[in-house]
C-alpha cells in the first residue's frame, strides 16, 4: 500500500541507454523500493531522442488543426458515421456533464497488431492508427512511440529482476503489445460560475488508477496533477524540466501480488499557463492559447495476454476483458456498446 509521502522521488535512469537492464541490479531494486511504497517517481536522463519541447510541438500541431479536420478523426461514440473506435481523436465534453475537461488523440503501435483469435467486439483493440491528411508530426510520433515503447520495456525487466525472476520473464507479455500515446490538450479554466456543481474539487480529470502496466508522462510546467497518499492527501506532482513522471498500472500490481502499487490520482483545474511560458520559451499553449500539454504513454499487453500473480495469488485475468471492463466507465468510450 502507498506511504504517507510528500514528495515523489527522482529516479537517474542514464545506466540504461549504456547497460542492459539484467546488468543493473541496484537500479532494479530502486524501483521496486519506489514502487511498492509511493507507485510514482519522477525519470531523469531517460533515453529518448525528443525534448519536451519537441514532444509538446506535436501534439500542438495536433490540436491546432480546425475542430471539423479533428473530428473527422473522432471516435464514432462522437461521431456515429465514423468507423474508428478506440484510436483516434475525442473532444472535451462539457462540464454540467462531466469533469473530463480535456480533447485527446490516441495513437496505437506503428504497425497494427494482429489478434490471435476473433473479435465480435464494437472496440476492437487492434485497429489500425487514424492520421489527419499531410500531417507532418505522423513520423516523429510514430518514433516517438517506439522508443517509449523500448524505454518501458526495459523497465519491465528491471521489474522483473526486482522480483527475482529473469530480465525477459514479461517477454510474451508484449506480443501484439496494445500501447497507446495519448495527445491531451486541457483548454483553459472556465468561469467559477460554470464549473460542475456537484464537483468539490473543481477537477478536470477525476481521481483513476491506471489499467495497464506502466504509464510513462510528459507533462508540461503548468502543474495539476496530484497524487494521493495513504492518509487520503493528495500530493503536488510539479513539473520537472526534462523528466518523464512514471506510475505503475493495475495489472503491474495484480503482476506483483499487491506489491507494486497503482497510485490513485487526478488532474485539478487550474491557472494554466499562457502563450510564450514553457520549457525552452516554446510555451505548452503556443498556436493554443492558454491551455495545458500533456502526453501519457500507457504501457500495455496483448489483448490475449493471462496476467497472473506471480508472488503465490491464484486468479489471472485476460488483458482484453480487463481493460474493457475499465471502459465501461470512460466518457470516451459512452454509447459504444461492447
Amino acid at each position: 500500500m502507498a506511504t504517507t509521502f510528500a514528495l515523489l522521488p527522482i529516479i537517474d535512469i542514464s545506466a540504461l541507454r549504456d547497460h542492459p537492464p539484467e546488468q543493473l541490479p541496484e537500479l532494479s531494486q530502486r524501483l521496486y523500493h519506489i514502487f511498492t511504497t509511493t507507485g510514482f517517481a519522477y525519470l531523469i536522463n531517460c533515453p529518448l531522442s525528443f525534448t519536451h519541447d519537441e514532444v509538446f510541438s506535436m501534439a500542438r500541431d495536433f490540436f491546432s488543426l480546425p475542430l471539423e479536420e479533428k473530428m473527422n478523426l473522432a471516435k464514432k461514440s462522437f461521431r456515429p458515421q465514423n468507423k474508428n473506435a478506440y484510436r483516434g481523436y475525442f473532444p472535451t465534453q462539457p462540464l454540467h456533464s462531466t469533469n473530463n475537461l480535456k480533447e485527446g488523440f490516441e495513437i496505437g503501435p506503428p504497425s497494427t497488431p494482429t489478434p490471435t483469435t476473433t473479435t465480435t467486439t464494437n472496440i476492437p483493440l487492434s485497429e489500425p492508427n487514424i492520421w489527419p491528411t499531410h500531417f507532418p508530426s505522423r513520423q516523429p510520433l510514430e518514433t516517438l512511440y517506439t522508443e517509449l515503447q523500448t524505454l518501458s520495456t526495459n523497465l519491465l525487466s528491471l521489474l522483473a529482476l526486482s522480483l527475482n525472476h529473469p530480465a525477459d520473464l514479461f517477454t510474451p507479455y508484449l506480443l501484439n503489445s496494445l500501447s497507446t500515446l495519448r495527445l491531451l490538450h486541457y483548454p483553459p479554466p472556465p468561469p467559477p460560475s460554470i464549473i460542475n456543481p456537484t464537483s468539490d474539487n473543481e477537477l478536470c480529470c477525476t481521481p483513476h488508477t491506471d489499467s495497464g502496466i506502466l504509464t510513462l508522462l510528459h507533462q508540461d510546467p503548468t502543474g495539476g496533477l496530484e497524487v494521493q497518499n495513504a492518509s487520503g492527501d493528495w500530493i503536488p506532482v510539479p513539473y520537472i524540466p526534462g523528466s518523464l513522471v512514471v506510475n505503475i498500472g493495475d495489472l503491474m500490481a495484480k503482476v506483483s501480488g499487491g506489491r507494486f502499487v497503482a497510485t490513485m490520482h487526478r488532474v485539478r483545474i487550474g491557472g494554466w499557463a499562457s502563450e510564450g511560458e514553457g520549457e525552452g520559451g516554446g510555451g505548452s499553449g503556443k498556436g493554443l492559447g492558454l491551455g495545458r500539454i500533456s502526453v501519457p504513454f500507457f504501457f500495455e499487453p496483448g489483448e490475449e495476454c493471462v496476467v497472473r500473480d506471480l508472488c503465490g495469488g491464484g486468479d489471472e485475468v485476460v488483458y482484453g476483458d480487463h481493460v474493457r471492463a475499465k471502459m465501461r466507465t470512460w466518457v470516451e468510450y459512452q454509447g459504444v456498446e461492447d
